[in-house]
C-alpha cells in the first residue's frame, strides 16, 4: 500500500527556515506528481505547492511564491518542501499527498489527491 511519511517540522521563530521532508513508498514515485498542503486549526486544508513526476514543473501558491520552494529526489522517493522567511501565520499542520493518477494537471485541491501522509506540525512563534 502506499505509504507517505513526513518529517522535518518543528518550532521556529518568525523569519526562520524549515525543510519538510515527504518519504513515499508503494508505488513508482517517479511517476506521480506530488504535492503539498497545509491546514490550521479550524481552518480547511489549502494548497501549498506541487511539482510533476520529473520536476520540470512546479506550482506554489500565488501568497507564497516567494518564500517556498518544493523539490523532488526520484532516487530517494522523496519530495521537499523549503520554507524561508516563515510567518506566525504559517503555523499549521503539513501534509504531502499524491494523486490516484499519474500524468501533470492543475492539482490545486485535495480532492485531486488519493494518498496522504500523517502530516508535521509547523509552528512559527512571533
Amino acid at each position: 500500500q502506499v505509504q507517505l511519511v513526513e518529517s522535518g517540522g518543528g518550532l521556529v521563530q518568525a523569519g526562520g527556515s524549515l525543510r519538510l521532508s515527504c518519504a513515499a513508498s508503494g508505488r513508482t514515485f517517479s511517476m506521480y506528481a506530488m504535492g503539498w498542503f497545509r491546514q490550521a486549526p479550524g481552518k480547511e486544508r489549502e494548497f501549498v505547492a506541487a511539482i510533476s513526476q520529473t520536476a520540470s514543473t512546479t506550482y506554489v501558491a500565488d501568497s507564497m511564491t516567494d518564500r517556498l520552494t518544493i523539490s523532488r529526489d526520484n532516487a530517494k522517493n522523496t519530495v521537499y518542501l523549503q520554507m524561508n522567511s516563515l510567518k506566525p501565520e504559517d503555523t499549521a499542520v503539513y501534509y504531502c499527498a499524491m494523486p490516484m493518477t499519474t500524468g501533470w494537471g492543475n492539482r490545486v485541491t485535495p480532492g485531486d489527491y488519493e494518498y496522504w501522509g500523517q502530516g508535521t506540525q509547523v509552528t512559527v512563534s512571533s
